[in-house]
């Protein structure tokens, strides 16, 4: 038998009809990739403003203002851990300061925590460096002085039972704070312990201060009435009382006073107060009042700020009060 081999198989190609040309093969057609249009500068701040919750107070922040704010909120991680040096967490651990919760890893979140903050900023002039200062010598301070154990602590009421109160609401629905200092005729003994005063005249602050919502109301009135109080009253003590109160005031609760009024003044006093006036910041003096003992002259000054209905009697309203 001789070999057999095997022919490979052409392939098998398609007839073409005799005069006909062949079909040219259809080319693929590749579509370009389709990127969307990323968002402008611009576009994303105003998405991140419209986002961020606003109350009344906020909504009245200038842009200056909103500027200052957004570079202050950046630093309150190194804020916060500049604070608390001993805390390795201090960065991310939330802070309550006038009974608001300041989260430094989301400050945005709460409305009212722009409030608060917006506060040390007027008072250092939009500064975030020099408000950044302001707050970490607070948070120090808050700490080092124990606040919530002042809160609890007990005074003795024979002395300081009606030296404070906190009485009604101005027009503005600002809590009106009442310091009678002419309320107890020993106010030697109640200067005896400098820092017992403080302490009381703090958990005072502290307890009016808890009464603003910083949605829509963040400052205070004070009435000062100096009725019984004569300048032989004063001494060593009280002096250094009053000095290192207006320091903590001054330093650690900025921008928390609307109105603060000086009533039934001692003729004497209000020539040393007036005498003194060109020490005084012109913004702080704006915001302070002296007022005779007359009942025309404390009905002209308070009226305008408290309704009568608001207004304790003694001072020519028509609320029985203290």
């Amino acid at each position: 038998m001789g070999n057999t081999t095997a022919k490979a198989e052409a392939p098998v190609v398609a007839a073409t009809p005799a005069g006909t040309a062949p079909t040219p093969p259809t080319p693929e057609i590749i579509q370009p990739p389709i990127f969307e249009a990323a968002p402008d500068a611009e576009a994303k701040d105003k998405e991140a403003e419209v986002e961020e919750p606003q109350n009344t107070l906020t909504s009245l922040f200038l842009e200056a203002e909103w500027k200052a704010l957004k570079d202050f909120r950046a630093q309150l991680p190194e804020i916060f851990a500049d604070a608390y040096p001993d805390k390795p967490n201090a960065k991310i651990t939330p802070v309550t300061l006038w009974g608001i919760s300041i989260d430094p890893t989301n400050p945005k979140a709460d409305a009212r925590v722009s409030v608060v903050l917006m506060k040390f900023l007027r008072a250092r002039n939009l500064n975030p460096t020099a408000a950044r200062e302001m707050l970490v010598n607070t948070l120090r301070w808050r700490e080092s002085f124990n606040i919530e154990a002042a809160l609890k602590e007990e005074f003795p009421e024979e002395l300081f039972g009606n030296m404070g109160v906190v009485f009604g609401r101005d027009k503005g629905n600002r809590p009106v704070v009442y310091n009678l200092y002419g309320a107890n005729p020993n106010l030697r003994e109640v200067f005896s312990d400098v820092q017992r005063f403080i302490r009381w005249r703090v958990s005072l602050q502290e307890r009016s201060v808890a009464l603003l919502d910083f949605t829509e109301v963040d400052q205070l009135i004070q009435v000062h009435d100096y009725a019984g109080v004569s300048l032989t009253s004063r001494d060593a003590n009280s002096k250094a009382a009053a000095k290192e109160a207006t320091n903590i005031f001054g330093s650690h609760y900025p921008e928390l006073l609307y109105k603060k009024f000086f009533i039934n003044v001692p003729t004497l006093m209000n020539w040393i107060f007036w005498a003194f006036k060109a020490l005084i910041p012109s913004a702080t003096l704006a915001k302070m009042s002296v007022v005779g003992n007359s009942k025309h002259a404390l009905k002209g000054a308070l009226l305008p700020y408290i309704d009568t209905k608001q207004l304790p009697e003694r001072y020519g309203g028509e609320a029985e009060a203290f």
